[in-house]
């Protein structure tokens, strides 16, 4: 088994401190001091392939990376424990689901000193002060960092051993170096970045809105000529297009009552202001979410180069600190352009949620329907009679919680033909419903209820009327969440460990262009820019990486997780 090395740089400098411990998490030997860092760490991951012990991933790995760059043959790191990322799963396993997780957080829990609240983690981290200096790490002065690092590893590494059966410990461990490799992969990532050709970028935005307004802060020429043909089709009145309360008043003085802007609202209309106001939302979120100001912020050196929040959402999903990383229009796909010489491989999971229910819950005849091509297409066969649409809108209410409208048959007849995995989702829905915890495949925890939910909830029933009425949405809610929730979280675990399963093969590959790497990944999707010579080879990897995640994950299951995979040139031309 590849050795441990707990590693801490210098605060100010090229230097650092490493130490060898065991996999329990006992330090051996004396500690190592290195003048240069990257050169040390690099002879070592030559050498030992070990997995590096660190406060946090996203702190330590940036510098360290760009240095390793700069040294010949540019070696990356293969694996990691991030302690932080940890903590904050052991803490939502142990029931203290929220509770601060840095370095001097989880040192304040082992020393009974009070713990600090984590630092925001919001704005850009190259505008943040250096970001191992102590005061990030919220260590209390005079605290050696290596020796919090190598106390809270060690107290992790008996935290994961007490967790209780050996197979829920052993999936735990899984869900643990998934997401620190994911931590490894989001450094990376922001790195290399995605190809993005601003030239083409200028020409869509100038195509949708106009040209770029001189005067920051000026609406482009075609959204300010669509804001006033919306006003003249709602009588003339001047109103703020991007006020929801304005726009609301605007159609009600029309005599249109609208409970909201949605789109899905909107298209139910029969005004002509209606295809208007859902064509001036389109273009202002491009405007303000990907205009020039962000191209200015983020597309730099013919790269877009995100900053990822590994785990940023409850379900393991990840987030993103600005930038929009995980919503690119898809007209504006046509900025993302390989380099000369360069293909990007596209690969996205196909009917990822779907698959998972039908692992997950163990039922034969879904893990039948989920075993070849299209999973809708084969659920219609055997129980809509070949309606597709049908077929999709039950097993998406099913697993979202959804039961109004046309949906009740619908789901009447997933029961019957596949009780087991309806019984699964409504199951989870239950326990949400009566205030408890659902985990993911892996072990990851959901929130628990709000102390408001609670207050709500407990005493409706018997107060009767509205607040009965209020208690019962809010036990619903809940239960929609806990339901979905076990389906998205397993989802998202199974995408870290592609992730990791895919960085580690591409690793290992390279040829006269070069070597490929990750430069995409949201939710079920990954982009690999490639050497075309590569390219192929890449694709196969990316089928390799998925049967690997599936077996990792859900053991030995009949469901198949096929991978859609494109060799384009341009994003776009992928889908």
């Amino acid at each position: 088994m590849p050795a441990r090395i707990a590693l801490v740089p210098d605060a100010h400098g090229r230097g650092g401190r490493l130490h060898r411990i065991s996999e329990a998490g006992e330090p051996l030997g004396a500690p190592l001091k290195a003048a240069e860092l990257a050169v040390t760490v690099a002879e070592l991951e030559a050498a030992e392939h070990p997995r590096w012990v660190w406060a946090s991933a996203e702190s330590v790995y940036p510098p360290l990376l760009a240095a390793l760059a700069d040294l010949p043959g540019g070696r990356r790191l293969g694996r990691c424990h991030d302690l932080r990322l940890v903590e904050a799963l052991l803490l939502a396993h142990e029931g203290r689901w929220g509770a601060p997780r840095s370095l001097g957080a989880a040192w304040a829990r082992l020393r009974s000193l009070p713990v600090p609240a984590d630092l925001s983690e919001s704005g850009p981290a190259e505008a943040q002060d250096t970001l191992f200096a102590p005061d990030r790490l919220q260590l209390p002065p005079g605290t050696d960092p290596l020796a919090a690092v190598l106390a809270v590893h060690a107290d992790q590494q008996r935290r994961l051993q007490a967790i209780e059966g050996e197979a829920q410990r052993a999936r735990f461990r899984l869900l643990v170096a998934a997401e620190s490799a994911g931590a490894l992969a989001a450094a990376e990532m922001a790195q290399d970045g995605l190809p993005w050709r601003t030239e083409v970028h200028d020409a869509l935005l100038t195509e949708l809105l106009g040209p770029r307004p001189h005067i920051p802060g000026t609406q482009p020429a075609k959204l300010a000529e669509l804001a006033v043909r919306l006003q003249q089709a709602l009588g003339g009145k001047p109103f703020n297009p991007d006020s929801h309360t304005q726009v609301l008043r605007a159609f009600a003085e029309q005599g249109v009552r609208l409970t909201s802007t949605r789109v899905w609202e909107l298209r139910e209309l029969d005004h002509p202001a209606a295809e208007l106001m859902i064509r001036y939302k389109e273009l202002a979120r491009i405007h303000t979410a990907h205009g020039w100001a962000w191209q200015d912020a983020w597309a730099r050196g013919g790269r877009f180069r995100p900053e990822y929040v590994v785990g940023g959402v409850v379900s393991g999903r990840w987030a993103s600190r600005g930038g929009g990383a995980l919503q690119i229009p898809r007209i504006l796909r046509r900025a993302v352009v390989a380099d000369p010489g360069w293909r990007l491989v596209v690969a996205d999971a196909a009917q990822l949620e779907p698959r998972v229910l039908a692992a997950l819950s163990g039922d034969a005849a879904l893990a039948r329907s989920a075993a070849g091509g299209d999973l809708y297409e084969a659920l219609a066969a055997t129980a809509f009679q070949g309606d597709r649409a049908k077929a999709k809108l039950g097993l998406l209410g099913a697993m979202y919680g959804q039961t109004s409208g046309d949906i009740g048959p619908l789901l009447a007849i997933l029961r019957q033909r596949y009780p087991v995995a309806m019984g699964y989702v409504e199951a989870a829905a239950r326990t949400g419903e009566e205030g408890g915890i659902v985990t993911s495949r892996l072990g990851r925890s959901c929130p628990p209820p709000s102390d408001a939910w609670l207050d709500l909830t407990e005493g409706a029933a018997a107060a009767g009327g509205e607040s009965a009425e209020q208690g019962g949405r809010s036990t619903r809610a809940r239960g929609r969440f806990t339901r979905n929730f076990v389906i998205q979280a397993s989802a998202a675990d199974w995408a870290l460990a592609l992730l990791a399963a895919l960085r580690r093969r591409l690793a290992e590959l390279t040829g006269p262009g070069g070597r490929p790497h990750l430069v995409f990944f949201q939710h079920d999707e990954v982009v690999v820019h490639a050497p075309t010579e590569l390219a192929e080879q890449v694709a196969a990897l990316i089928t390799a990486a998925a049967d690997e995640a599936s077996r990792l994950v859900f053991g030995d299951t009949p469901v198949r997780f096929p991978m859609s995979t494109a060799v384009v040139e341009c994003y776009a031309d992928a889908k």
